[in-house]
């Protein structure tokens, strides 16, 4: 490719720009966000789907979006299946309220048609004034929470407790591998190495092979050709989503993808020093309409919402400032379709380092919310503490919006809410059995 073709399509620019450092900063970006790999068909097999057919679909999809990025927006942004939203399609919508993963994934193909039109109607500033800014935050810790906790229970560090509702599990072989592998990943990232979080997943299912938590199947290779995508492909079931709570659950999605986005889209231009003296972040709206586009595929491959990673700041710090470093990062993906035998071996205990790290880095949140105003830090805390202690990230967004809309009125804050507000949230039902 020469610079007039990378100028013009990736918005590549040879007089402040390096080539070599932004395929240097796809590279990095790759292998900051590459566990996803290895944890979102971990995830999404607890809703019954096949692990090997979810591993492809993540990759194609992400591979797909981000490329579709690189082209649309030009920024070294990278999208993937969102983390917290994967947790909420498995044991939310599938485990909690009973739904079929082909139900939930016509759920996401939804919310992603949605999103693309609040995309070219530019509604979706409308939108993210209705929700308050500390509970926005808030929702970001408590999702933070929720996925740490998941990992914590996954392999018996935590474990259920007739006295208590929770204890101290055992410390089996499994619990002792997913110790590791969060020491491991938080000391991996203190010294800043890059895919600190890959790295620790691999040592610990290496570790775990002696131990018995891995597995390795007769006549393992590392490289094979794709895993079918044929179980999850166009796995659509169009017969509930008129009922009621698929549509509460569908804006829900939207919301919390909407979010995500917009918060990464924010934070990583800033980061870039790419925000106008306006405060306007170049190519934002192609980067929304790349991401709702990301959705729409992923869910017809078979997996949950794909949304822009915030581990991009990792490829932006190297220097990485154009639609190179995403373009490079999304060959990465594709490449790693052949690598998938290694993913799929991956047990659940060595994705917990992973996953509590995740719990931390989104736990950043926490600094930002107003903890003087107790009409601001009373919601928040119930958002934060709901989402962890109904196993549910749904119940803590409703339960976070009452609790706010209470304080607000009972305090004769009025102006502080936005009219939207003032609509009573009934809605209740997204429970979760005791045993999922």
């Amino acid at each position: 490719m020469d610079n007039k073709f990378l100028q013009r399509y990736l918005g590549f620019d040879p007089k402040t720009m390096n080539l070599k450092t932004e395929v240097i900063a796809g590279i990095t970006t790759f292998l900051t966000m590459s566990y996803i790999l290895a944890v979102n068909p971990d995830i999404l097999s607890a809703a019954s789907m096949d692990k090997g057919a979810v591993f492809t679909a993540t990759a194609l999809s992400s591979a797909l979006a981000t490329i579709l990025l690189a082209f649309l927006a030009k920024l070294p942004l990278a999208q993937a299946p969102g983390m917290g939203i994967n947790a909420f399609f498995a044991y939310t919508l599938v485990q909690g309220m009973g739904y079929s993963w082909q139900t939930a994934l016509t759920v996401v193909l939804i919310e992603g048609i949605i999103f693309v039109l609040l995309t070219l109607f530019n509604i979706r500033d409308k939108i993210v004034d209705c929700i308050p800014l500390n509970l926005r935050y808030a929702i970001s810790v408590g999702i933070g929470m929720f996925i740490a906790f998941l990992g914590l229970k996954n392999v018996g560090i935590i474990v259920h407790n007739d006295a208590t509702l929770v204890a101290l599990g055992s410390f089996t072989p499994a619990a002792l591998i997913g110790i590791l592998g969060i020491i491991l990943s938080g000391v991996l990232c203190y010294w800043n190495v890059k895919g600190a979080l890959f790295i620790g997943i691999i040592l610990t299912t290496l570790i775990g092979i002696p131990f018995g938590i891995t597995n390795l199947p007769e006549g393992f290779t590392i490289i094979s050709k794709p895993q079918s995508i044929s179980p999850t492909f166009f796995q659509f079931d169009f017969a509930s989503l008129w009922d009621f709570d698929l549509i509460v659950v569908t804006l829900i999605l939207v919301f919390m993808d909407l979010f995500n986005t917009i918060g990464t889209l924010v934070g990583a231009a800033n980061q870039a020093g790419m925000v106008t003296k306006e405060g306007n972040i170049p190519h934002m709206k192609e980067a929304l309409l790349s991401d709702a586009v990301g959705t729409c595929i992923g869910a017809v491959c078979g997996t949950s919402t794909v949304t822009t990673f915030v581990e991009s700041s990792a490829g932006i710090a190297e220097g990485g400032r154009s639609g190179v470093t995403s373009l490079v990062t999304g060959l990465l993906f594709v490449l790693a379709l052949f690598f998938s035998p290694l993913f799929l071996i991956i047990p659940s205990a060595a994705t917990t380092g992973a996953l509590f790290l995740v719990g931390v880095f989104m736990m950043n949140g926490l600094k930002d919310i107003e903890l003087n105003d107790i009409t601001e830090s009373l919601p928040a805390l119930v958002t934060i503490l709901s989402m962890v202690l109904t196993y549910s990230i749904a119940e803590g967004i409703v339960l976070g919006m009452l609790a706010y809309s209470m304080m607000k009125i009972c305090t004769g804050r009025f102006k502080d809410m936005h009219p939207t507000l003032y609509v009573p949230v009934s809605y209740t039902h997204l429970t979760l059995p005791t045993t999922p």
